[in-house]
């Protein structure tokens, strides 16, 4: 399994109390999957895809990426996982290709140059390979990021808002390109609150709301699991009815993976 939360936990202790971001949460993605996840703010969506980067440590419950648990093992846990957040962290004094060959020196990436080209190219930046962030606009600055995460060829990836400033042409390339990852075997998880995108992209839902499931399974299937919701309804009006309290069909929820 490419990805595999197991009752994953996450609290968060300030002087002023406790909070519980995300309660048991279980949920797979297997290669080929294009996961959605949504929810309304303060869901657990960015709290659980920090935990699936490693970047948060789980108050309970377990992560694991391509079988290697964040915990236990993380450096090959991380090898194999690629996270784009909402704003690309790029070094303010590297080219774009520059960018490229750290990445390609840091995972091992076998025929660079072919591979940095090819990607160059899909993602429609020939000619800013010289270019310094500063130099670059917002949806370019995206587009470097996702080469630097498409390089290494990770089992996972994981995308936080990935359309932002994007145009029209852009907004194409990049849903296209997350579409051959997955063909190429890679689990992907897409968070945003764009549902049109959700809807067109991905192939299965993963609603969240104040930090537990509300549902996991196929696109297609999401209607059902609101009580008369028709089977036209759009992704919005099930994901309205949904957080808003709707009763969940008993068979819309998986059951948890086994420990």
């Amino acid at each position: 399994m490419a990805i595999a939360v197991e009752h994953f936990g996450r609290t968060y202790v300030s002087d002023t109390g406790t909070f519980v971001a995300v309660s048991d949460l279980s949920f797979e993605v297997r290669g080929g999957e294009i996961v959605g996840l949504i929810g309304p703010n303060g869901a657990g969506k960015t709290t659980t895809l920090r935990a699936l980067a490693g970047i948060l440590r789980p108050t309970s419950g377990r992560v694991a990426i391509d079988g290697h648990d964040l915990i236990a093992d993380p450096l090959e846990a991380k090898r194999r996982l690629a996270f784009m957040p909402d704003e690309p962290h790029l070094f303010e004094y590297l080219t774009v290709n520059e960018h490229l060959r750290l990445v390609a020196r840091l995972y091992g990436v076998a025929d660079f140059e072919r591979r940095a080209a090819a990607l160059v190219e899909e993602l429609e930046l020939r000619g800013k390979e010289r270019s310094l962030p500063g130099e670059l606009s917002r949806g370019m600055r995206q587009k470097v990021a996702i080469c630097c995460a498409y390089l290494y060829e990770p089992k996972a990836i994981q995308l936080d808002e990935p359309l932002t400033g994007l145009d029209p042409r852009g907004i194409r390339t990049m849903k296209t390109s997350v579409k051959e990852q997955a063909a190429a075997g890679a689990a992907v998880v897409v968070s945003s609150h764009l549902l049109a995108l959700v809807e067109d992209l991905c192939t299965h839902l993963l609603v969240l709301h104040r930090g537990r499931r509300l549902f996991l399974g196929p696109v297609q299937e999401a209607r059902t699991a609101v009580a008369e919701m028709s089977a036209d309804a759009s992704l919005e009006d099930v994901f309205f009815r949904l957080t808003e309290g709707a009763a969940l069909a008993p068979a819309s929820v998986p059951p948890a993976p086994q420990t």
